[in-house]
């Protein structure tokens, strides 16, 4: 099986193509074709296996259709730390880079003012921890009712 079997677009089989895979790991071919199908999926898989490009990828397809609005994020992805949400944002960066779209990356440490920002001009993909995503939801600028795709990655460890 390749990644062309799984009905990932031309544009993200040719970012996967350049960082160099050929075959998707188990996660990834039972996952992506679900994901594609707009179902729920639960994954679980060890440490390393692409479990993070088992969601990223069929988003990025997903998400070519349609444009975001300000302050409705058109997806969601909740991470437990700041770092992961940071590592998930370097997925975006590199399987999406032949895509035009807006990731804000909303974690503790940084301005509320730059992320207000980003919130305000449309954000096709929102990752956060939970905390402050909850922080600019509370203070109105975040609407969660455009949310299309919900991604809860590290479920046990945010349930901790």
């Amino acid at each position: 099986m390749t990644f062309a079997d799984l009905g990932l677009s031309q544009k993200v089989l040719s970012a996967v193509t350049d960082a160099g895979y050929t075959k998707p790991t188990p996660i990834q071919a039972g996952a992506i074709p679900h994901a594609l199908a707009n179902k729920d999926v639960l994954g679980i898989a060890q440490t390393g296996t692409g479990k993070t490009a088992s969601f990223v990828l069929p988003m990025l397809t997903r998400l070519e259709k349609g444009r975001a609005r300000a302050r409705m994020p058109r997806t969601l992805i909740l991470e437990p730390t700041r770092e992961l949400a940071a590592q998930v944002e370097e997925n975006f960066v590199k399987y999406g880079k032949n895509h035009r779209l807006n990731v804000a990356l909303l974690i503790g440490g940084v301005s509320f003012d730059e992320q207000d920002r980003k919130l305000e001009r449309g954000a096709d993909v929102l990752i956060a921890t939970p905390g402050r995503m909850l922080d600019h939801f509370e203070r109105g600028k975040l609407l969660l009712n455009g949310v299309e795709i919900l991604v809860i990655d590290e479920a046990d460890r945010m349930l901790d």
